[in-house]
């Protein structure tokens, strides 16, 4: 009996603690992971164009006996594993896509793919992490797969294409992915993710309650003058001058009218346009640029502040001008309870000291779109070497990530979803 006593109890702090048993699991998959991201990041694809990708995921998953669908929202792949005993349903997203930059670098697995992007030949390559998202998915599911006796309730396993975005004139993503039903049959509970960082070192894991990143919106503004000579330009109305006024009027949104001690928020013009001669004043001029947000309340005061002030500026000037503002992601929301309830397994997996706070990002991620349907959770994995001095940037062409953080994204996605189940009634 006492034995049997100091047994149980050996148990209740085992799982108490968060113990699975798992890491010769983990340790057994490591070295497929990092294969399987180094394939991935040598034969990089496009948004909407990952049909290599999404073959090679749909075709271990079915090795593992997972349920597969695949052709979702083009080409995503989503597997279903169901557990030993019936429970809750936790959804695991990785994205897929690369993005149209060319790799500058001596990776013995560089890529040296080219495609076509808007009309143009250019290089392909995983700059953002993704070829790393997916290959510690796919670790997770053979893991998961390998011990159903773990697993109280079901697992989705969402491989999402174009997170970078979709084509011109295509639908894509996580919104079409929740559009087409990813969340339903069976019904998702909760929904974690990770983003790998380059600037964050191996080992660190990374979160922030509540807003995480940003809502990023697109936005054009079109611009009309009167055309003239450009000796005289009294006899017209001048578009870019309309232009530069705007642009100088709309930062004074974020500068006087945003409440920044709230949440941060952006307004930038990436390109402006017009005029084919240096002696001609132009007709028009068109702007496009972006807006990021964090909080709802501010979006919507900057974008109607954004309409307001630019149609009256270029009233003020003898011109007209239209502000047409397109949503690109909601704001990813890191669901407050269910952060709580999950930081203890994250500061069990990789140590109290390595999982820390950050402040939001004002970059952005269509995983809120999941998260707007359901709690979610989403976290940044560190990515760079241990002892390494200088880092780069993602989206840039010398962008690198260290294998050696690959087994501790397994092994955390692993225990968020087993501790979830397990603990959720």
């Amino acid at each position: 009996m006492k034995k049997l006593c100091i047994s149980f109890l050996g148990l209740l702090a085992a799982f108490s603690y968060g113990q699975s048993g798992l890491e010769k699991s983990y340790k057994d998959v490591e070295e497929k992971v990092i294969a399987w991201r180094h394939d991935i990041h040598q034969n990089p694809e496009l948004s909407n164009r990952e049909f290599k990708t999404a073959e090679k995921i749909a075709k271990h998953l079915k090795s593992l006996g997972i349920e597969v669908q695949t052709g979702v929202a083009h080409t995503g792949v989503v597997g279903v594993l169901k557990g030993k005993r019936p429970g809750k349903v936790v959804a695991l997203r990785a994205d897929i896509d690369a993005l149209p930059v060319t790799e500058r670098n001596n990776l013995p697995f560089k890529s040296e793919v080219k495609a076509e992007f808007l009309g143009e030949n250019v290089g392909v390559m995983h700059a953002c992490g993704h070829d790393t998202h997916t290959a510690i998915l796919m670790g997770v599911a053979e893991v998961l797969a390998n011990n159903k006796d773990k697993i109280k309730g079901t697992v989705k396993f969402i491989f999402q294409p174009a997170e970078e975005g979709p084509p011109p004139g295509e639908e894509g993503g996580a919104l079409l992915m929740v559009k087409e039903g990813v969340l339903k049959n069976p019904d998702v509970d909760a929904i974690f993710g990770l983003h790998i960082n380059s600037e964050t070192p191996v080992g660190t894991i990374r979160y922030k309650s509540g807003g995480t990143m940003a809502a990023a919106q697109s936005f054009t503004i079109k611009v009309k003058g009167k055309q003239s000579h450009g000796s005289q330009p009294w006899s017209g109305v001048d578009p870019i001058l309309i232009s530069a006024k705007i642009i100088d009027g709309l930062q004074t949104i974020i500068s006087r009218e945003s409440e920044l001690t709230n949440e941060a928020a952006v307004i930038t013009v990436g390109k402006i346009k017009s005029g084919v001669r240096f002696n001609i004043i132009p007709e028009s001029a068109e702007m496009i640029g972006t807006i990021r947000t964090l909080d709802y309340d501010m979006k919507d005061h900057i974008n109607k502040r954004m309409k307001e002030m630019v149609a009256t500026i270029a009233k003020a000037y003898g011109g007209e001008a239209t502000c047409e503002i397109k949503d690109a992601t909601d704001i990813t929301y890191n669901d407050p309870a269910l952060t709580a309830k999950m930081i203890p397994t994250l500061e069990r997996v990789a140590g109290k000291d390595q999982v820390v706070t950050q402040k939001a990002i004002t970059g952005a991620e269509d995983f809120s779109y999941f998260q707007r349907e359901v709690p979610g959770f989403f976290f940044f994995l560190g990515g760079m070497a241990p002892g390494t001095t200088e880092s780069y940037p993602h989206h840039t062409p010398d962008f690198l990530i260290d294998d050696a953080g690959m087994q501790l994204g397994v092994k955390a996605m692993t225990e968020l979803t087993l501790d979830y189940l397990n603990t959720t009634k």
